[in-house]
């Protein structure tokens, strides 16, 4: 799992054109969201090129976090990501991170110094599911993942909420979207992504937030966002908290 190249079969037919049509039959909030995001005639995203910089807590149980930078690459049709982080937690001391999900698998290693192997989890249904959950939710980095035609289903919660499933191979996630009176995705939640929680993943409510939205490459996209797990113990502060500072996309040509 080391290349978004090394693809499992042929790539899925990318979603058609944005237009009115493509859209005539989802929620309402779905439509809105689309409608301000896109422009008609948008061509698919394929592929994304993401850059962040923020703090981040490698333990979400406690409160002290660490300045992070990170590079992530995200293919559609099939589905999947390469993320890469770069965690400061003292001076020259630097966890890096690897995230991933690829040939319908995912994994999480974390090494110190880039040598020794703190976090090593790969190859399991659970760490799938979390992993694939991971590319659904960030979607509105690259929206026109989010299409019908992309392999998403939308079904109506109300009027300011909607529920997307994704399916890739033997793995399907469901993630509630909540969108704000500008018709922006500002909420997305799972109910049961696997949490590493004593060394065994516990199926936990997970939120993520975005917000700043701005145009890039004539996409509105957000800018910040933070994620946190809701443990029925009660919300924990977010472990995640991060500004985008550079996308690019890449279309069909």
């Amino acid at each position: 799992m080391t290349s978004l190249d090394a693809g499992r079969g042929p790539a899925v037919e990318p979603a058609p054109v944005f237009d009115e049509a493509a859209i005539a039959g989802l929620p309402r909030p779905v439509q809105r969201y689309f409608r301000t995001v896109l422009r008609p005639g948008q061509r698919p995203i394929i592929a994304a090129a993401l850059e962040h910089s923020g703090r981040l807590r490698i333990d979400d149980r406690r409160q002290a976090s660490s300045p992070f930078t990170s590079m992530e690459q995200v293919r559609m049709g099939p589905p999947g990501f390469l993320w890469d982080g770069r965690i400061r937690m003292a001076p020259g001391l630097y966890v890096h991170v690897h995230d991933a999900y690829l040939e319908g698998e995912g994994l999480l290693e974390a090494r110190v110094a880039g040598l020794r192997v703190v976090a090593n989890q790969h190859g399991t249904a659970e760490i799938a599911r979390g992993e694939l959950a991971r590319y659904l939710a960030e979607s509105p980095w690259y929206p026109t993942a989010l299409l019908p035609g992309a392999g998403v289903s939308w079904e109506a919660v109300d009027e300011n909420a909607a529920r997307a499933t994704l399916t890739d191979g033997a793995t399907t996630v469901r993630l509630t979207f909540g969108f704000g009176g500008d018709g922006l995705i500002d909420t997305v939640r799972a109910e049961d992504r696997p949490r590493m929680l004593e060394g065994s993943l516990v199926p936990t409510p997970w939120e993520g937030r975005f917000w700043n939205y701005a145009e890039r490459d004539g996409v509105l996209v957000p800018l910040d966002g933070e994620v946190a797990w809701h443990p029925p113990s009660g919300p924990l502060p977010p472990y995640w908290r991060g500004h985008l500072e550079g996308v690019r996309f890449a279309y069909d040509d």
